[in-house]
């Protein structure tokens, strides 16, 4: 009930045009499509573009076939060969009533014998070539699914941290399932009928013109009704399925965001609301999927009807030619056979006309996908970061840098940070702490300005090397499924087990994880959640520990940590931070008071820099927020 005793609007008495609150961007931003997080999906309605999203599907198809030409052209042979050999047996049966018939009765049945050895040899060779063609097409569907799920998915590894927090899982899964599998159905049987229906359709055509062409006249007189039905079908259907496939994606959008998010769902009661989502989104799909099989109830039988019709009007038009003696009786038969082939595959098309629709649509959403670049490109000519002692000196010059172009979060911020020194970062939300880690990890690229370490720009920097020499360890620590050991060898996946627990004595994470049921073989189930916060941490400083970096950033990694086990990393970050280069961003004091230095930042520029001693003594900012953190502790 609402504020005025009225329930709100169902789907049925809400006015046309109307779209429920729980489905709008602005109510949840997770159900409805984000132009900018899928762009095919924003192009839908724009014909240009639309044009662009289809030109990119076929370039990505040519790409993903090209490697297979041979096996092609082999395939291409056999269809072929099978067209040829199916096509004869109307016309054997035309040779058998009009030529071995009457010898027949004269006592020679050579000419029968004949036609029907004929009509074997050309089953079988209609079985070996479509065997043959079937086996051959299936290792090449399969050749260029795997291709594409490889390039999507590497793609999507690829692309930067600011796609993947504005495109959702939901799509993602989208796009390596149900865009993949419509694909794979098309594969699987989609491309032999529908090569199958093109080559039949021709060849008949010319067959029925060479057999008689009054007949084939009157025959021509449903092309007209024919073309235009399908060039009406193949539009309607066109547009159809490529709304069922925005649909489908959003269900499985709101499917995953709900429960990768149920505790929250379940902790605030929203599971009626997000019932109302899925149910609305779910029936859009389900009233995009009925207007697609409306207009193949539409098309099929209206093509049997034509069809029909026109049979009926061959064999009245024909039977007066036998009787007048201008066609023979075979001829009719014949004529008739290939005029049911003919119209048989039109009346199938409709359905493989479903698989070729849905899968032009998916792969123009996989070609959209792989036609985003990534924001942080690898150099083309990769500059080696020096190898020597006393490595990661780091340094920002006049570095600008916003997420959007409106609103910057640095601007000309000069940073020098030498090799080996412990520098910490605070300040409040939103003052840009995180920003300088996200460049120095290069998970972006500063508008203006440049970002060096050892004197190298990190866009010279091959990302291989980047990622060996700087680790970012962050409060949202993720672990894998697998084992312990697996997950701390993460960072250096050639580490023996003696390496794997040296670095967790290392960091104090030894003693819990050998209290685990199978110690480092321990499951930590998924994302970790057999594990608590505060040990999942303790893994991921294991992890980096392992990893050796030269640079190392701490973006409130400790946040996490309850008291006693806080205690028991501050002994361990001495050993982590200890002969390398290391950024802190913590809200914690307790983790800045061991640094060298201190930067406090506010609305993107430094306004404290020094010891922390020293701020405290100068009573500066920082030494206010020392202050209050010494007073939270009372």
């Amino acid at each position: 009930m609402n504020a005025r005793g009225r329930r709100p609007a169902s789907g049925a008495d809400r006015p046309r045009g109307s779209r429920l609150p729980e489905t709008d961007p602005a109510w949840w931003r997770g159900i409805a499509p984000d132009p900018h997080a899928d762009r095919s999906h924003a192009e839908d309605t724009d014909p240009a573009a639309v044009a662009r999203l289809r030109a990119r599907s076929r370039t990505l198809l040519a790409e993903v076939l090209r490697p297979h030409r041979g096996r092609l052209g082999a395939a291409v042979a056999l269809l072929l060969t099978q067209n040829a050999a199916a096509m004869s047996g109307p016309y054997l049966v035309m040779l058998g009533i009009d030529r071995a018939i009457e010898p027949l009765r004269e006592g020679r049945s050579g000419p029968l014998a004949a036609v029907a050895v004929s009509f074997a040899a050309a089953t079988g060779i209609e079985y070996a070539a479509r065997r043959g063609f079937l086996t051959l097409s299936a290792r090449v569907g399969q050749a260029v699914l795997l291709d594409l799920r490889q390039r999507v998915y590497a793609h999507f590894l690829r692309l930067p941290v600011a796609f993947h927090e504005r495109y959702t899982s939901g799509r993602m899964i989208s796009r390596l399932t149900s865009d993949i599998d419509s694909i794979a159905e098309l594969v699987d049987g989609g491309v032999e009928s529908l090569v199958m229906a093109a080559l039949t359709i021709v060849s008949v055509a010319a067959i029925l013109l060479w057999l008689d062409l009054p007949l084939a006249a009157v025959t021509l007189l449903a092309f007209p009704l024919l073309f235009w039905l399908s060039r009406w079908f193949a539009r309607a259907s066109a547009a159809a399925y490529r709304h069922t496939r925005e649909a489908m994606a959003l269900v499985i959008v709101h499917f995953v965001e709900s429960m990768r998010g149920i505790r929250a769902v379940q902790a605030y009661r929203r599971e009626p609301r997000n019932q109302r989502i899925f149910d609305s989104v779910n029936d859009d799909y389900r009233r995009s999927s009925r207007q697609a099989f409306r207009l193949i109830a539409t098309y099929s039988p209206s093509i049997k009807l034509i069809g029909n019709v026109t049979v009926a009007g061959v064999l009245c038009y024909g039977g007066a030619r036998v009787l007048g003696g201008e066609t023979a009786v075979g001829v009719l038969a014949a004529f008739l056979l290939y005029l049911r082939r003919f119209f048989e595959p039109m009346q199938e098309l409709s359905q493989f006309y479903n698989s070729l629709q849905s899968a032009t649509a998916a792969l123009e959403k996989l070609a959209g996908v792989l036609d985003e670049r990534p924001a942080v490109a690898e150099p083309v000519r990769p500059v080696p970061l020096p190898r020597r002692p006393g490595r990661g000196a780091v340094h920002f010059q006049a570095v600008s840098f916003g997420y959007r172009p409106d609103a910057p979060i640095l601007t000309g911020l000069d940073l020098t940070i030498p090799a080996g020194q412990t520098v910490a970062l605070i300040g409040p939300t939103g003052a840009g702490k995180s920003t300088v880690a996200k460049l120095l990890a290069r998970f972006h690229d500063p508008a203006t300005g440049t970002v060096t370490l050892d004197g190298v720009d990190l866009r010279q920097v091959a990302d291989a090397e980047l990622r060996r020499t700087v680790v970012l360890v962050t409060q949202e620590t993720h672990l894998f499924g697998g084992t312990v050991a697996e997950n701390i060898r993460f960072g250096r996946p050639d580490a023996d087990d003696a390496a794997v627990e040296a670095a967790a004595r290392a960091i104090g994470a030894h003693d819990f994880i050998a209290a685990l049921p199978d110690g480092y073989a321990t499951e930590v189930h998924r994302r970790g959640g057999r594990l608590s916060a505060g040990q999942r941490q303790l893994v991921a400083f294991a992890r980096a520990f392992l990893a050796d970096p030269a640079v190392l950033i701490l973006d409130e990694a400790t946040s996490s940590l309850d008291v006693p086990t806080e205690r028991l990393v501050q002994h361990a970050l001495s050993t982590i931070l200890r002969d390398r280069t290391a950024v802190v961003i913590a809200h914690r004091l307790s983790t800045v008071e061991t640094v060298d230095r201190v930067l406090v930042l506010d609305d993107g520029r430094i306004v404290e820099d020094g010891p922390p001693a020293e701020l405290i003594a100068d009573g500066g900012r920082y030494a206010a927020l020392h202050r209050q953190w010494r007073d939270s502790l009372l």
